[in-house]
């Protein structure tokens, strides 16, 4: 089969499309053949050999997957070949105390499908656990089922278990124009809240006002705290959804109102925060951290997704062979949500 994959870590340059063995199932298992594949971050950070993840190289990206039952383990019955699915990317064992009690993302031996694992997406095959493989409604295309697990699950598990978003709240969103920002906007709406979205562009505005924002930030044109306040009259948000990291972390916490909670789960410019404890402490401000998000809240997103209540934004589309120009796509900042490699 063609995949692409990379030999060294490095940069986009790294990545080679060549012909690979095809994976085998074994008990348990099932092969996908791949329809549509969607990039994320976590995608340039694997390449650039981040140091969390122990790759085995050569590697193969990619964790955010739609396509078609190929084969099967032998003595699965639970789903039919032909079957159209997507892959839930959590890896959980689903034996210890974490996975019993429902938090299967804390699961001590908790992977990704194509970071912590070795075979991901960018490829025709992919080999998954039975566990993991989900069915997909007819009327929802690949490129959509492709979109939504990894960003959606993070949103929600973001913004309603951990932040536990109420109607009426005040929500400002950091990089709405992201697929994890965009997710955002429509979770919150959906929750009842009032949006404040920032991007970098007009366009990317406009975006984010049809997907339910209510007031829109150019970030790069004016300092967002300071329309944040002055558009809520001093008083400040009741949540903000942190993933950018230390360029936006100070004056993301304080766009908080007294009580308000930031929620973070990621750091694309830079893991390193500095922090007044004196103004955490007092106006009592909750400041969390999320990790993807439990497969129970996979299935309530699916089905809202599945249902049309949750859309997610596409930006562009590219055949697996041009995965450097994809991955370059996203370097670029140029894009409003997601994009998808098509094998």
């Amino acid at each position: 089969m063609k995949a692409v994959h990379f030999h060294a870590f490095g940069g986009p340059e790294n990545l080679v499309y060549e012909d690979v063995p095809k994976p085998t199932a074994g008990p348990g298992e099932v092969i996908v053949q791949v329809k549509a594949c969607a990039l994320n971050h976590l995608d340039l950070w694997i390449r650039k050999g981040i140091p969390a993840y122990h790759i085995q190289l050569p590697h193969i990206s990619g964790c955010d997957i739609s396509g078609i039952v190929d084969s099967l383990g032998e003595g699965l019955e639970t789903i039919e070949t032909g079957r159209r699915v997507f892959i839930a990317p959590g890896l959980s064992c689903f034996q210890c105390p974490d996975c019993l009690s429902g938090d299967d993302h804390l699961c001590e031996n908790y992977q990704i499908l194509g970071a912590g694992s070795n075979a991901g997406g960018y490829a025709e095959f992919v080999l998954a656990p039975a566990k993991n493989v989900i069915p997909i409604p007819d009327q929802l295309s690949f490129e959509a089922a492709a979109a939504f697990p990894l960003s959606f699950l993070t949103a929600w598990h973001m913004l309603i278990s951990r932040a536990k978003l109420k109607p009426g709240q005040d929500l400002l969103v950091l990089a709405g124009g992201s697929g994890v920002g965009s997710a955002a906007i429509q979770i919150g709406k959906l929750a009842g809240a009032r949006i404040f979205a920032t991007a970098s562009s007009a366009e990317k505005l406009e975006r984010a006002r049809d997907m339910g924002a209510d007031f829109l930030i150019n970030y790069d044109k004016e300092n967002f705290l300071k329309a944040v306040l002055d558009a809520t009259d001093g008083h400040g948000v009741d949540v903000v959804f942190e993933h950018v990291g230390s360029t936006t972390f100070d004056k993301s916490l304080r766009s908080l109102a007294r009580g308000g909670t930031l929620v973070t789960c990621g750091a694309t410019t830079g893991p390193t925060v500095t922090l007044d404890l004196r103004y955490v402490f007092s106006r009592e401000l909750n400041i969390m951290g999320a990790k993807m998000g439990r497969r129970a809240e996979l299935l309530q997103v699916a089905k809202l997704v599945g249902a049309g209540k949750l859309k997610p934004a596409i930006d562009s589309t590219y055949p697996l062979s041009e995965a450097r120009a994809a991955q370059e796509k996203m370097l670029s900042r140029d894009l409003f949500g997601k994009v998808i490699l098509k094998p």
